[in-house]
């Protein structure tokens, strides 16, 4: 990969107070990326950027609000004159529970961040890349997309979800410039995690083969190459990044 591959372009990172996103945002910075650190706790998203040096901005927005969403991207096309990549990574596990006991408003809660915001800001994004003819888009979805995980259906239908949208997305603005491409993680070591019944984190990590969890900086490293142009030629895919768990 070219020296600093990132040089010159300007970053849309969702979520990227901490975990997957900031591991994301700082990878991005350090291959000479202007990175807009998004996320819905804004105080979080100053202390980030204040940890980048001199290349991030911070901006409060809820990702499942239409109206957040289009202020935030304006905020960053004023500020850093355009964007190149956006980084749907905001996201929730939600809670440990069947169906059978699952609230409306907890399946709404999740669809709404992980699914419908991963709508809301690439529609933002490819409304201003599609004039420009050139743009990448990278979503994070989850090996639970593809595999579904008991007890934990809104997350596992939001981010099947948000393989489909990726590849429907892709096909469309195919003729545009734009690439749109995901990356399914297995369980990761992040804080998501304190949100978690240890039996629960113990029961994940014992599928993945390589038999630990996956780190921030690993997911941020499949990113980086996607959002480059070492991979011109892929768009419309879903990368695992599981340990080895992935069947297809």
């Amino acid at each position: 990969m070219n020296a600093q591959p990132l040089n010159g372009k300007s970053a849309v990172v969702t979520g990227a107070a901490q975990g997957i996103g900031y591991a994301i945002a700082q990878r991005f910075a350090a291959e000479g990326c202007r990175v807009a650190i998004v996320d819905v706790d804004s105080d979080a998203a100053q202390r980030a950027a204040a940890r980048i040096d001199g290349t991030a901005i911070a901006i409060g927005a809820d990702v499942a609000s239409a109206d957040d969403v289009d202020r935030a991207f304006a905020e960053v096309i004023e500020h850093f004159g355009g964007v190149d990549i956006l980084v749907n990574n905001a996201g929730i596990v939600g809670s440990d529970t069947p169906v059978k006991d699952l609230a409306e408003a907890d399946w709404n809660r999740v669809l709404d961040i992980n699914l419908k915001g991963t709508f809301l800001c690439s529609r933002a994004a490819v409304r201003h890349m599609i004039p420009r003819k050139a743009g990448v888009i990278v979503s994070l979805a989850s090996i639970s997309g593809k595999e579904g995980n008991a007890n934990m259906a809104p997350y596992s239908v939001s981010k099947a979800g948000v393989i489909c949208f990726t590849k429907t997305l892709a096909k469309e603005v195919l003729t545009d410039g734009i690439r749109v491409n995901c990356v399914a993680p297995a369980l990761i070591d992040t804080p998501i995690l304190k949100g978690m019944e240890q039996d629960r984190v113990d029961f994940l990590t014992s599928k993945i083969p390589l038999g630990r969890l996956g780190r921030p900086e690993e997911v941020a490293a499949t990113i980086l190459f996607l959002a480059s142009e070492e991979s011109t030629f892929t768009t419309g895919q879903c990368f695992d990044v599981s340990g080895g768990r992935a069947t297809y």
